[in-house]
């Protein structure tokens, strides 16, 4: 486990293994230890690399004052690739951090060799009615956190991601993450500080290159009118190219990581 200092925030983060380089970017509130099954599974064919995004769990946010952007996190994010190597990772990118992954390859160049970017929040790829629909699912979310506290966001959370919390397929032997008080603290912190970066997020299909390294991927399980799911298939046709299935629905991660980390070595040719 090892700490970086960047501006405005001291970083957490953990490498894992042996091979080529694989940084993997965690969704919503996900800390480097939500991804435990699917670095296990992927370990002994990648050095795997996970982090705290800054404001979660380890990584301590030094300057409140500073400005939370997707941006700023995926400055974070190539810190802690130089951290590591000299050359371009690949990269792992859920939902959140697939667009954090998006934003690397805009304006960090070298630092991602290939992305796989799994139903990024990216509401700007989406067409003008679906971005609305997607804009007051996300802001119904705030609501239920300003009205109810963060047990009913994360509820709404799961209902606007097509996700039934007690009826969902798994794998067997999946670790469960149950909501102690560092999660806790970690969703409020995505709730008040990540969610409005995620709204105001400037990024266009137009700023991702059409010859971009970029591996557009989607749950299997996923509500087809889901507006990650959507993003994902904006970004697959920004490429000129067809998005990837993945096994489960957005966290599939979480659910399926052994078959996750296959299709993961599958696309990545490892």
């Amino acid at each position: 486990m090892t700490e970086l200092i960047v501006e405005g925030a001291r970083i957490h983060y953990q490498v894992t293994g042996a091979g080529p380089v694989l940084l993997i970017s965690q969704s919503g509130e996900g800390d480097a230890d939500r991804s435990v099954d699917l670095v296990r599974s992927l370990a002994g064919e990648f050095t795997v690399v996970t982090y705290d995004r800054r404001g979660l769990s380890r990584s301590v946010v030094t300057d409140p004052g500073l400005p939370i952007t997707l941006r700023r996190h995926a400055a974070d994010a190539a810190a802690v690739v130089r951290a590591v190597t000299d050359k371009p990772v690949l990269m792992l990118g859920l939902s959140l951090g697939a667009a954090v992954g998006l934003h690397m390859l805009h304006a960090y160049a070298g630092t991602v060799r290939t992305l796989i970017a799994h139903e990024p929040i990216a509401v700007r790829f989406l067409a003008a009615d679906q971005e609305r629909i997607a804009r007051d699912k996300l802001a119904s979310v705030r609501v239920a956190y300003e009205t109810g506290g963060w047990r009913a966001a994360a509820g709404r959370v799961a209902a606007v991601l097509g996700i039934d919390p007690r009826d969902q397929a798994t794998e067997p032997g999946v670790t469960a993450f149950p909501f102690t008080d560092q999660r806790a603290a970690n969703f409020e912190f995505f709730l008040t500080a990540d969610l409005d970066a995620a709204l105001a997020d400037t990024l266009t299909p137009a700023d991702v290159a059409r010859d971009a390294p970029v591996i557009p991927a989607v749950g299997e399980r996923s509500p087809a009118d889901g507006f990650d799911y959507l993003a994902g298939l904006a970004l697959a046709d920004r490429l000129g190219r067809p998005a990837e299935s993945f096994p489960g629905g957005h966290n599939g991660n979480l659910t399926h990581p052994r078959a996750f980390a296959e299709r993961v070595r599958e696309l990545l040719a490892v």
